[in-house]
C-alpha cells in the first residue's frame, strides 16, 4: 500500500509540474522570444490614403522610386536563371545578374566565388560603387524568386530611402533578427550606404565568419547592418499579412487549405503580395501570365497608381 501510494503521489506531483510547464509554454511564441515588441513591422500605405492624394502628387510619389534588382546566380541555376531573366526582372528599373563564374549564355556580373556571402558581399559593395546616385531601393533575390515589381514599389511608396530601412521576410534566430533571403531583401539606399561602410570593418562584418559554425549570408547581413544601426523589420499589407513569401502560391494554397478550409484565399496570401519562392521555370511563367496578361472581362481595375515597367520590358 505503501509503495502504490508513494506512486500515486510522484505522478500527482508530475502531472502539476507538466501542467504548469504547458500553461508557461503556452504563453510563448516559438520563434519571436519573449517579447512580441521586439518583433518589428513596416506596413504597406492604405489604398484610400494614395486616393486622397491630388494626381501631381501620386505621379510624383511614383517616379521618385527606382529599384534596382540584384539577382545571385551560379551555373547550376541555368533554368531559373532563364526564366527571371524573361520574367519578372524586366520590371525593374535595371536589373542585373551576379554570377558565381563567368558563364557564356548569359552577360553577368562575375564575382569568381560560390560562397553565397562573398557573393552577396561583392555585390552590394559593385550595386553601391556604380549604381549610389541612380537608384534609391535595393533589392536582392535569388533565382528560385518570383517578384511583382510594382507590389514593391507600392509598397515602398511613402517609404523615405534616406532611412535605414531593411525589410522582407523577418526570422528570429536566438536574438538576432534577420531577413530570410529566400523572399527577397530590401535595403534603402541609407541601408547600402552603411552597409558599404561596415564592410571596412573585418572586427564588425567579416568577409570570412570567425566562428567554429558559419552564419548563412542573410543572417551575417543582419550581423553586419546591426553593427550600423539597422533593424530587419517585416513587411506587412495593412492588413497585417506578410507581402514577401519563401514559399511558392502552391504550398501556400495547400497550407491555408488544411488550416483555413472555410477561408482558402483570405487565409493563403496577400492581395498586395511582392514575392514567393520555390518556383519551378515555367511555374515563374504561369505567375508571369497570372498576374501582368489575364484579365477578367468586365471587371474595372481602380488602382491608385501605375506603374510603369523599364523600356524593354516585354510583358504586358
Amino acid at each position: 500500500m505503501i509503495s502504490e501510494s508513494s506512486s500515486f503521489l510522484k505522478g500527482m506531483l508530475l502531472g502539476g509540474i507538466f501542467c504548469v510547464l504547458v500553461t508557461l509554454l503556452g504563453h510563448i511564441k516559438v520563434g519571436h522570444g519573449t517579447k512580441p515588441h521586439e518583433h518589428r513591422h513596416i506596413l504597406a500605405p492604405n489604398k484610400e490614403d494614395i486616393l486622397n492624394l491630388s494626381e501631381d502628387e501620386r505621379v510624383g510619389l511614383s517616379q521618385s522610386i527606382r529599384v534596382y534588382c540584384i539577382i545571385l546566380v551560379k551555373p547550376k541555376d541555368l533554368g531559373h536563371w532563364a526564366a527571371v531573366k524573361e520574367t519578372w526582372s524586366k520590371h525593374c528599373d535595371k536589373a542585373e545578374f551576379y554570377s558565381s563564374e563567368n558563364v557564356k549564355v548569359f552577360d553577368s556580373i562575375t564575382l569568381d566565388t560560390n560562397d553565397m556571402w562573398t557573393m552577396m558581399r561583392k555585390a552590394y559593395k559593385l550595386a553601391f560603387e556604380q549604381h549610389r546616385e541612380d537608384y534609391n531601393w535595393f533589392f536582392l533575390a535569388h533565382p528560385t524568386t518570383f517578384a511583382v515589381i510594382e507590389n514593391l514599389k507600392y509598397f515602398l511608396l511613402k517609404k523615405d530611402s534616406g532611412q535605414p530601412f531593411y525589410t522582407g521576410h523577418t526570422v528570429k534566430s536566438g536574438d538576432l533578427q534577420y531577413v530570410d533571403g529566400d523572399g527577397g531583401i530590401v535595403l534603402s539606399i541609407e541601408s547600402l550606404r552603411r552597409l558599404y561602410k561596415v564592410f571596412e570593418d573585418p572586427d564588425k562584418c567579416p568577409e570570412q565568419g570567425g566562428m567554429i559554425w558559419k552564419l548563412s549570408e542573410d543572417k551575417q547581413l543582419a550581423v553586419c547592418l546591426k553593427y550600423t544601426g539597422v533593424q530587419a523589420e517585416n513587411a506587412e499589407d495593412s492588413e497585417g499579412k506578410d507581402v514577401f513569401n519563401t514559399k511558392s502560391v502552391g504550398s501556400l494554397i495547400k497550407e491555408a487549405m488544411t488550416n483555413h478550409p472555410q477561408q482558402v484565399v483570405e487565409g493563403c496570401c496577400s492581395d498586395m503580395a511582392i514575392t514567393f519562392n520555390g518556383l519551378s521555370p515555367n511555374h515563374m511563367h504561369v505567375m508571369m501570365y497570372g498576374v501582368y496578361r489575364l484579365r477578367a472581362y468586365g471587371h474595372n481595375f481602380n488602382d491608385a497608381l501605375v506603374f510603369i515597367p523599364p523600356a524593354g520590358s516585354d510583358n504586358d
